[in-house]
C-alpha cells in the first residue's frame, strides 16, 4: 500500500474539515430556533377543587307506615256506626264488626263518647233505646230539625204507606214478599217513600235466596213519640181505640 503524498493528504484533510464545518453550521442554525415551551395544564378557575364537591343527597326512607294504611281505632268504628243511624246499635250488631267486644266495653265506650260530646258542647248525644243505642239530637236542637223537614217539603203518608209502615213496625224484620202478601198489593212505591223519609231502613241485607228485611228506625220512634218499639200500642188496644 502506497502512502499518500503529504500535499494530497493535507488537501483532503482541509476539505473534510471545511465540509464538517459547513454541516456543523447548518445543524446549529436548525437547533438555534428554540422549541416552544409547553406549559403544564391547569384546571379551569370555575371548577371547585375535588375535595369541595358535595356528594349527592342520600334518599331517606319513611320511618313508619302512613296513617291512612292503619285501621281506625275501635271507638272510632263504634262512633261511625252510630252516625250511620237506622235501628238502635246493639251489642250483637257491634260484635259483627268488632270481634270479642264485651258488654262492659260497649257501655264504657258509650260513656267516653258522651263525655267528649258534653265537653265539646255538641248538639247531640248517645241515648239508650230499644236494647241498644242511638245518636240523637238534644231537645234544644230538635226544633231546628223539625223546621228543616217540615213545611212544603214534608210529605203526608198515604193510607197505603201507613198500612205498610204498621206492618213493618209490628212484624219486624219483614221482607218485601211478605209485605206484598199481607198488604194485598205490590208495596214497592210506599216502601220507597218510607225509606226516603227515614222511617224504615234495611235491617238485614239480602243473602242468597233470602231477601232483604226492613224495620223501623229511630226517626220513626221520634215521630210517633215512642221511647222504644215495646211502647207500640197492642193490637187489642188499637181495636178498642178505633
Amino acid at each position: 500500500m502506497t502512502e499518500m503524498e503529504p500535499s494530497t493528504a493535507t488537501t483532503a484533510l482541509e476539505r473534510s474539515r471545511k465540509a464538517a464545518a459547513k454541516l456543523g453550521a447548518a445543524e446549529w442554525q436548525v437547533d438555534a430556533e428554540p422549541w416552544p415551551e409547553v406549559e403544564p395544564e391547569t384546571p379551569p378557575a370555575d371548577l371547585p377543587p375535588k375535595a369541595e364537591i358535595e356528594p349527592p343527597p342520600r334518599k331517606l326512607l319513611p320511618a313508619s307506615v302512613p296513617d291512612a294504611v292503619a285501621p281506625p281505632p275501635p271507638m272510632s268504628i263504634l262512633e261511625a256506626l252510630l252516625f250511620v243511624g237506622g235501628v238502635p246499635l246493639t251489642l250483637s250488631a257491634l260484635g259483627q264488626v268488632l270481634r270479642g267486644i264485651t258488654a262492659e266495653q260497649f257501655a264504657e265506650w258509650i260513656e267516653i263518647l258522651n263525655r267528649k260530646y258534653r265537653s265539646q258542647n255538641r248538639p247531640y248525644s248517645i241515648e239508650p233505646r230499644d236494647q241498644g243505642y242511638v245518636l240523637s239530637l238534644k231537645p234544644a236542637f230538635r226544633d231546628i230539625r223539625d223546621k228543616l223537614f217540615s213545611g212544603p217539603r214534608e210529605a203526608r203518608l198515604s193510607p197505603a204507606a201507613l198500612d205498610v209502615l204498621s206492618l213493618i213496625a209490628y212484624r219486624r224484620p219483614i221482607a218485601k214478599p211478605e209485605l206484598d202478601a199481607l198488604h194485598g198489593a205490590d208495596c214497592a212505591n210506599p216502601l220507597r217513600q218510607l225509606v226516603r223519609l227515614g222511617l224504615v231502613s234495611v235491617v238485614r241485607r239480602a243473602d242468597g235466596d233470602k231477601p232483604a228485611a226492613y224495620g223501623p228506625t229511630a226517626r220513626f220512634l221520634e215521630q210517633f213519640q215512642l221511647a222504644s218499639l215495646d211502647d207500640l200500642p197492642q193490637l187489642g188496644e188499637a181495636e178498642q181505640v178505633a
